[in-house]
């Protein structure tokens, strides 16, 4: 990485360009100035819930999983294989205990687009965000991220299990509800 970045700059430099400095606004007097307005950003879904569900929330589940039995710190990378291309977080560039963190931390972010209006589950139902139930398990799931995160960050793996506990009773308690029906057409209801 060091050498790509010296690299970088030397063919920069070579070619009579700079990498650019961060500048600062200039400071003026409050009195009259005003605040540039924030831009507003629209929230947008992509995705259907189960597709949200396996590409995010599942694949960082298993991480989270992962580190109640075996140690993260155990993962080596693939001899031979350059570990950014690597598919399994936990033998990434950012492997071990970091994926583990980073995976919690993903499931807590994930809370905020369980949020987001105009969802579909897979089946076409609206995701039922306005039932008083909804914002309840998502709060679970966040929480149950932060508490994984810092169990994580402890690399003690008996706070691991504990941590994966609370996140499959989080999970669990969502899917009860509108997941674990006899036809997935009434999932969501």
């Amino acid at each position: 990485m060091r050498k790509m970045v010296l690299t970088l700059s030397a063919t920069m430099l070579a070619l009579g360009l700079s990498l650019p400095a961060q500048t600062l606004p200039a400071q003026t007097d409050s009195k009259g100035a005003e605040l540039p307005k924030p831009a507003t950003v629209t929230m947008q879904v992509q995705s259907d819930l189960n597709q949200l569900m396996r590409g995010v929330l599942y694949p960082a589940s298993n991480v989270v999983f992962f580190a109640q039995l075996d140690n993260p710190a155990d993962v080596k990378f693939v001899p031979g294989k350059d570990p950014s291309m690597a598919t399994d977080p936990l033998s990434s560039t950012f492997g071990g205990w970091q994926a583990v963190e980073n995976a919690a931390l993903a499931l807590s972010e994930s809370a905020n687009l369980l949020l987001i209006a105009g969802r579909n589950c897979a089946n076409g139902v609206p995701v039922p965000i306005n039932n008083p139930d909804w914002p309840k398990f998502v709060q679970q799931l966040r929480d149950a991220g932060m508490k994984a995160y810092k169990a994580a960050q402890s690399k003690n793996q008996d706070k691991m299990v504990d941590a994966a506990d609370t996140l499959s009773a989080a999970c669990a308690g969502c899917h009860r509800k509108w997941r674990e029906r006899p036809r997935p057409a009434d999932r969501c209801k």
